[in-house]
């Protein structure tokens, strides 16, 4: 099988011939993982997939390329203090590794902290031809042999609290709903029209998706979840359908969040986004709804691939393909971008272990 071939298998429920593969990493370790291929390319590697050459996934044997539009895209784009276009101000944290000092980029600035700004407020324009440039690429040149993924995540809530400022827009759920409903709009729009444009373009699959959920529970109450998210998602996902109804919907949410995973079957999820085993049962999951239900993830990058051996990564892997990953259903990967602290004998430990292990031979 081909790349394309495997997914679409996977997707339909049917185990191909080895399981897809999908892996991501943060600028850093794409660094590593560059001089550990001798790969020349960018500096800067955006983990979501925009502006991306792909090199180093198509390197590894990955079966999805992901080309994204949106908030997400701020994440990393300078090593500084900067601000967005949205006009969100983003602060560098460094983190100690034994590989190395590592910086993520945080929020730390929003402009619609003050009640006066909301109204005022003019996002920025997700009909400008020159974003879907990069999409417009990898479809051209990879569509015949990868699975093409247009990635709107942080879709709502994660840029809407941004843009007001995490306390405030948790206070305005409860105490000013009119003014949350106004914030929560102005992302779900702009993601809206970039997905459908994306699906018009020939993408195969929509990643959408905030995290909803923490180590042991939801973040907002599941009646929150399903007053201001579940229908705007709903409709998200009915629309980007009507413009092509084979399209497939992935949905992104960290930690655990069991109590609504039934309602995002029911509004037309295809795929959950990375399920955590330090906070959901892979295996559960695949036994309640893995008829419904596929799953991209898996592999703990909180525990297994930064700090265990390379045995214990392989033994993961084999787990879940036995699992979660029976008789398909499932794209194996880590849980987050691969970090900084991953030791490179771990990640290629994961990476043999899906590409070189067969369905057949489990």
């Amino acid at each position: 099988m081909n790349h394309r071939e495997r997914l679409q298998a996977a997707l339909s429920h049917e185990a191909p011939d080895r399981c897809p593969m999908q892996v991501s990493f943060t600028p850093e370790f794409a660094e590593r993982l560059r001089a550990d291929l001798h790969i020349e390319g960018e500096d800067i590697h955006n983990p979501h997939g925009a502006g991306n050459t792909y090199e180093l996934e198509r390197a590894l044997g990955e079966d999805m390329l992901l080309t994204s539009i949106g908030w997400a895209n701020s994440y990393y784009q300078e090593s500084g203090t900067y601000t967005d276009e949205w006009g969100i101000k983003w602060e560098p944290v460094e983190y100690n590794t034994p590989f190395g000092i590592g910086h993520y980029t945080e929020p730390t600035g929003h402009p619609l902290r003050d009640d006066k700004a909301v109204h005022s407020y003019r996002g920025p324009d997700p009909t400008r031809s020159e974003l879907y440039e990069d999409a417009a690429r990898a479809i051209r040149d990879f569509k015949d042999q990868y699975w093409i993924v247009g990635v709107t995540v942080t879709t709502i809530f994660e840029c809407a609290w941004a843009l007001r400022g995490y306390e405030r827009l948790l206070s305005d759920l409860v105490l000013n709903p009119d003014m949350a409903e106004h914030i929560l709009e102005i992302p779900y729009r702009y993601h809206l029209t970039a997905a459908k444009r994306l699906v018009e373009m020939g993408v195969d699959m929509i990643w959408i998706g905030d995290d909803v959920g923490t180590q042991s529970s939801m973040l907002i109450s599941p009646a929150h979840w399903r007053k201001y998210l579940k229908p705007r998602m709903a409709n998200f996902i009915a629309e980007v359908k009507a413009v092509n109804p084979r399209v497939k919907v992935a949905y992104h949410t960290d930690g655990a969040v069991n109590p609504i995973v039934p309602e995002l079957i029911e509004i037309g999820v295809d795929v959950l986004n990375p399920v955590q085993p330090a906070c959901m049962d892979p295996d559960q999951l695949k036994k309640d709804f893995g008829d419904r239900l596929c799953f991209w993830g898996s592999i703990d990058e909180q525990h297994t691939l930064p700090f265990g051996t390379p045995e214990d990564v392989k033994a993961e892997v084999l787990t879940r393909l036995r699992t979660i990953g029976k008789n398909g259903g499932l794209i194996l990967g880590p849980t987050h971008h691969v970090q900084l602290d991953t030791p490179m004998e771990n990640f290629w430990a994961m990476v043999d272990t899906i590409t070189q292990t067969d369905y057949a031979d489990l």
